[in-house]
């Protein structure tokens, strides 16, 4: 009798992820762990290469040097069987137009394979989750750009993936919006689900992640716990214990002028 193999430990790895664009080197040796039900933040400032982190991590984007797996497939060599556990939802959704919000999520479901009752199902409880379904039968082109995040969210969702990326997800949402999405975000969380999300918005990071990795100029800065982060920062001189993200991002990401300015402000 054969044993069951063990499920891996790991949602999301990656090992020495690099991306280069001529002699501009984008992303350099980036390294992951995230375990399976993290919500984790994924920070940095304009340029730190977050977006194409995560594009490399979802098999979008084919990283220079260096691989990442989905629960233990990896992207690149086994991506039917990666980009099937995962789901993404970048800044800038590229929905079809011409489609009906509720045709939209139909054929997310045939492109996922889930059976069609299952996916009609699913598909109406997204709706109603997202306040989405007094307009399921109008035409994407037509919805706000609030609605077409939420749609592409729910798009997103609609094969109930282990992974979950998100890219600036509250991005132009009004605040309703925005709590119903990080409300969901959480219940994932709790049910198993992996979150690894890229926000600007450092107070939703602050309150919502149970991990922060944070880049700058490509490379990882600092990853753990606020109270790790904390400590870090004290240890090193810096931010104290009761220090908030921001100011523990902007020490780690600010260089020199932060460190500057915090002379001056003492």
């Amino acid at each position: 009798m054969v044993a069951a193999l063990s499920p891996p430990a790991l949602a999301i790895e990656a090992t020495g992820l690099r991306k280069t664009y001529g002699r501009h080197e984008a992303v350099k040796g980036i390294d992951l762990r995230i375990g399976r039900g993290e919500l984790v933040g994924f920070l940095g400032p304009n340029g730190a290469g977050k977006t194409t982190t995560i594009r490399m991590l979802a098999g979008l984007l084919r990283p220079t040097v260096g691989s990442a797996s989905i629960l233990g497939h990896d992207v690149q060599r086994d991506p039917l069987n990666a980009k099937a556990r995962m789901g993404y939802v970048p800044d800038t959704p590229n929905l079809y137009g011409k489609l009906r919000g509720h045709e939209f999520l139909r054929f997310m479901g045939r492109l996922y394979r889930v059976p069609p009752a299952v996916a009609e199902q699913r598909a109406a409880e997204l709706l109603r989750l997202f306040e989405l379904a007094n307009a399921a039968g109008d035409l994407v082109e037509g919805y706000s750009h609030g609605m077409q995040q939420k749609l592409a969210l729910a798009g997103a969702l609609l094969h109930d993936p282990q992974v979950l990326f998100l890219d600036e997800p509250t991005v132009g949402l009004d605040p309703r919006s925005a709590r119903r999405i990080k409300d969901v975000l959480v219940q994932l969380r709790d049910r198993g689900a992996t979150v690894f999300l890229s926000t600007h918005i450092l107070e939703i990071a602050e309150r919502l992640c149970d991990r922060l990795v944070i880049v700058d100029k490509g490379q990882v800065v600092a990853t753990g716990t606020m109270a790790e982060l904390r400590a870090q920062g004290s240890s090193q001189g810096g931010a104290e214990g009761s220090a908030s993200l921001e100011d523990i991002f902007l020490q780690l990401t600010g260089g020199a002028d932060y460190a500057e300015l915090a002379a001056v402000l003492r």
